[in-house]
């Protein structure tokens, strides 16, 4: 991978000891030294080690022509033996270039370089290593010829003049000494093979050393000079390695990265960003890619170039854009860098059980022209999908299209809560703003997905029947009726002027219920929302009944469907407070209830309550019979959505709070109707008579005129 390379760890398949292959003695069949994967069919070694497993001198310089040599190769699954064949042999030779092998005693030497062939291709867990020039400073690693784990030596190059490079271990751990020979020396801070281990120094001491001053000291062979001495051999061309460079976007890419990254110091700054991004290795040594280079890893690693354009958009975004056009070139890159997609994914998988079933709809919703969508998938591979959708095409001139994506995630972003709702949004800003996309754009579908969301609770909201009573007399009412089946209010013809009792309005309700109830989904029963004005909060038409035709059911009205109160003069009274209204519903799942108890709660306590828990969208009121009905009014004047008490408790307490307060909060209208059905046949355990208001401003209401409806509107 060059400059950029996979990070590996000693079980990793790319770990660099995977690379070693031992050349087995023929006569024991131990590791008579080391080589290197050179290309899937061939291993580089020292000449001297081939010479060793054959049981030849050292510095034989004779070509073995016809030898076969067994070498094994390494990896996470054990060790596999090959037959090899030496295809190219530059044998040990004088550094002074006078004729014959080097002399007895000699320190140092040129050549002495072997290139294998093995006749099938290695089954290496890992690509053929990258080999870069041994230089001075370098810490890098060999291992013995049998590539244990534990065989490892760590030494330093102290010098190094392109023919010789010398090295030194520390005073700990293992030292480079017989069968390291042939063996890789790799450089960890460079991801690359540097050289070969040629020998161990043990000087002797006629030569005016004192074998004392040389501790732990072998010599390499550079890769510098590897290369051109094999170059010189005819075998240059294992050393060239096919470049992937047809993917129509890398040329585009490495030209524009001339232009936008001109100096190796702001290529290589970019670049370890791209590299700590998308989990790559990359070197320490200050070193930079060349344009070409980091073209490649742009079109050959998916998440690269977002990751790119995520470390330049606070420094050019122009060239953010440039790159983005760019990479649509390629088949390759993705939508989203690795930290966008690791956020989204971790947002999507932290939504409860019941919204992630909702998101199939959802996306189907947002990209209704998209076939073949893995919906029923799992989300990486719908996100996968969802990445590789270009845009929705309403776009203005110039500008960028709104991908896909972007558009899903609106989508299930109005059906979370406020919590999960406002982080996927903020997700989706980032990721718009890091590719350019204008604001209104992205607000246009937001305000699309909001439009989808609100019809949606049209249609899957249960069917409602709103029952407008004014006061006419002690016990009559005027009456007007309208059905939603979720499509907005619908009038149901009343009789003008007629003032109703009790139970003529009990079986008015009931006969417009039944119609309801043939139209709504199976196993769906209407709520009867009853609209009153401020005075009428506590009138018990939840109690109402009607007399059945044969007097067969009685008829109570709140027991067979779930009845809520709402008080528009009270919601509209005080304008200021319409905004919280609507706050305070988007919180309704995600809030906790609030609990207004004390016999000495007063109108300011229960102000101030309000006041500090602007989130609180449903609150319980459990005070002294005088203050209830202030507080009550206080808490939909100020835009409570749902209140909820008993209006006539024992005491303070009431059984009937106590027993509801917890449920979920869209479930609290079924489960007053379930208390008030207990009333009925367990009256001694359920005294209480529970009252809840619902203000859903999702919902239409019909124009009302709060004095005696004498017209039809």
């Amino acid at each position: 991978m060059g400059w950029f390379r996979a990070v590996s760890g000693t079980d990793d398949a790319a770990d660099p000891r995977f690379r070693v292959a031992s050349v087995l003695d023929a006569g024991d069949g131990k590791a008579a030294g080391a080589a290197v994967v050179l290309t899937p069919y061939h291993l580089l070694t020292c000449a001297h080690v081939v010479n060793d497993a054959l049981g030849k001198e050292l510095f034989d310089d004779g070509r073995p022509d016809g030898a076969t040599l067994r070498v094994q190769t390494h990896g996470p699954a054990g060790a596999r033996l090959h037959e090899a064949l030496p295809v190219h042999w530059i044998p040990p030779r004088r550094l002074d270039g006078r004729d014959g092998p080097p002399g007895r005693g000699e320190l140092e030497w040129a050549g002495d370089l072997a290139v294998l062939r093995v006749g099938a291709e290695l089954p290496c867990p890992a690509a053929p290593p990258e080999f870069r020039a041994m230089r001075e400073g370098q810490s890098v690693r060999a291992w013995h010829g049998s590539a244990l784990s534990g065989s490892y030596a760590d030494v330093r190059v102290k010098t190094c003049d392109s023919r010789v490079g010398y090295l030194d271990g520390a005073l700990s751990g293992m030292a480079i000494g017989p069968a390291y020979s042939g063996g890789p020396l790799w450089s960890e801070a460079e991801g690359a093979v540097v050289g070969l281990v040629a020998a161990c120094m043990l000087p002797p001491v006629d030569q005016g050393y004192d074998s004392r001053h040389v501790t732990r000291r072998s010599w390499g062979i550079p890769w510098q000079r590897i290369e051109t001495e094999l170059r010189a051999a005819g075998a240059g061309a294992l050393l060239d390695r096919p470049v992937c460079d047809d993917d129509p976007a890398q040329a585009v890419l490495a030209d524009l990265l001339a232009n936008v990254l001109p100096t190796p110091f702001s290529r290589a700054d970019s670049a370890r960003a791209v590299a700590e991004r998308c989990g790559l290795g990359h070197p320490t040594d200050g070193s930079a890619p060349s344009p070409e280079e980091f073209a490649r890893i742009l079109v050959t690693e998916e998440r690269a170039l977002a990751a790119l354009t995520e470390a330049l958009r606070s420094r050019d975004p122009g060239a953010v854009s440039a790159l983005i056009a760019a990479g649509k070139l390629s088949a390759v890159p993705r939508l989203l860098s690795p930290r966008e997609h690791d956020q989204l994914l971790a947002l999507l998988t932290g939504l409860p059980a019941e919204l992630t079933d909702l998101l199939p709809e959802a996306v189907r919703a947002a990209l209704p022209l998209v076939a073949e969508l893995p919906c029923d998938a799992g989300f990486p591979e719908l996100l996968g999908r969802l990445e590789q959708l270009s845009g929705d095409s309403r776009s203005g001139p110039g500008e960028l299209r709104v991908p896909g994506l972007l558009r899903a995630v609106e989508y299930v972003a109005v059906l979370c809560p406020a919590t999960e709702r406002a982080g996927l949004r903020l997700w989706a800003d980032r990721v718009a703003t890091r590719l350019g996309i204008p604001a209104p754009s992205l607000r246009e579908r937001r305000a699309d997905a909001d439009e989808w969301a609100l019809g949606r609770r049209r249609r899957t909201r249960p069917p409602r029947l709103l029952v407008h009573l004014v006061k006419a007399g002690a016990d009559t009412f005027h009456l007007r009726l309208w059905s939603d089946d979720g499509m907005g209010p619908n009038r149901a013809p009343t009789e003008t002027g007629r003032r109703y009792s009790a139970a003529e309005t009990a079986g008015a309700v009931l006969r417009l219920l039944e119609r309801l109830c043939r139209s709504a989904p199976e196993g769906v029963r209407p709520v009867v929302e009853v609209l009153l004005d401020r005075d009428c909060l506590e009138l018990p038409v939840d109690e109402w009944e009607f007399a059945d035709p044969d007097g067969l059911i009685p008829g109570v009205l709140g027991a067979e469907y779930a009845v809520v109160v709402h008080c528009p003069e009270l919601l509209r009274r005080n304008e200021r407070f319409l905004t919280d209204w609507r706050h305070r519903w988007e919180h309704l799942e995600s809030s906790g209830p609030l609990r207004i108890t004390g016999t000495s709660t007063g109108v300011r306590e229960a102000y101030g309550k309000l006041l500090d828990r602007r989130e609180a969208a449903r609150v319980s009121v459990e005070v002294s019979a005088r203050a209830r009905m202030e507080i009550i009014q206080l808490c939909l004047a100020m835009g409570v959505p749902v209140v909820l008490w008993d209006r006539v408790p024992a005491h303070e307490i009431s059984h009937a709070v106590q027993q509801v307060a917890d449920a979920p909060a869209r479930a609290l209208p079924e489960q007053v109707r379930s208390y008030r059905a207990k009333t009925l046949h367990r009256p001694a355990d359920h005294p209480g008579r529970p009252v809840l208001a619902w203000a859903d401003p999702d919902r239409a209401l019909p124009e009302l005129q709060l004095s005696e409806p004498t017209e039809l509107l």
